[in-house]
């Protein structure tokens, strides 16, 4: 039997992509879900799409609305009468020029991808804590090591989740908090589509790199294995995942590799 078994897990980002596909990969395991985004029918969806003994609790969420979180907390808490783990897999990314970006763009992705997810990190973990034992995932990305054009402010953000999350195992390790966390290359989800861009619309269209990425039931099941291994990180993708040693060895070379990568 799994460890996640029995385990109530709140997995944000839950209404599509990689928040979808590890809410499935989760329940198959025997957890209990929280499923938070802000798309309340999509949520709704998903949970039709567990497993008929699943027990899933559907919390619409806004990143950007810290807040809420506090009553989130609660809400969970009354319903399930604990916390195990956290899933922060809520996010947006980025496809555009930095000098051509307002200052509003960069504010509202690092609101989204940052400094909502540790907000809502920080009202969940006195409960957590509560737990001889408990999990926080994180899903990063291969920018969160490497630089990338058209990701000015995604990069900052991801590059911002790893100081973060690695002090905070360090701080509460021996309180009994494991944290882990991914960094996918390119899966095949809206990321793209959903990303935005100078104007701060939506890109409204796919990447050929992520249209050609690995699944995103692939990726989750990288996600669970690495939760059940107690890893501090995983890479996941496929040969893109190449770029983190080659920056690490070779860091000229990647310099010059980026810079003329079709990356957009």
């Amino acid at each position: 039997m799994s460890e996640i078994s029995g385990k109530v897990v709140w997995v944000t980002g839950a209404s599509s992509g990689i928040g979808e596909a590890l809410s499935k990969a989760l329940s198959a395991r025997g957890a209990k879900l929280v499923l938070s985004a802000r798309r309340v029918e999509e949520l709704e969806r998903v949970k039709r799409s567990l497993p008929a003994n699943s027990e899933a609790l559907v919390l619409p969420l806004d990143l950007t609305v810290p807040d809420d979180f506090p009553d989130a907390v609660g809400r969970v808490i009354a319903h399930f009468g604990r916390l195990d783990m956290l899933m922060n897999n809520g996010g947006i990314s980025q496809r555009g020029l930095a000098l051509e970006t307002p200052l509003e763009v960069d504010r509202r992705i690092l609101e989204i991808d940052y400094l909502g997810t540790i907000a809502l990190t920080k009202a969940a973990l006195p409960e957590m804590l509560k737990n001889p034992t408990c999990h926080i995932g994180v899903t990063s990305s291969l920018v969160g090591y490497i630089e990338s054009p058209y990701r000015t402010a995604y990069s900052a953000a991801k590059h911002a989740l790893h100081g973060f999350y690695d002090s905070l195992r360090a701080e509460l390790y021996d309180s009994g908090l494991r944290v882990t966390l991914f960094c996918p290359g390119f899966i095949r989800t809206d990321i793209s589509v959903n990303a935005l861009t100078e104007s701060g619309e939506k890109l409204n269209q796919m990447d050929d790199a992520q249209a050609n990425g690995m699944t995103p039931e692939q990726c989750a099941d990288q996600m669970v294995k690495a939760i059940e291994r107690n890893k501090n990180e995983v890479y996941i993708g496929k040969k893109e995942i190449l770029a983190v040693y080659l920056k690490r060895f070779f860091p000229g070379f990647f310099a010059r590799f980026i810079r003329k990568a079709k990356v957009r």
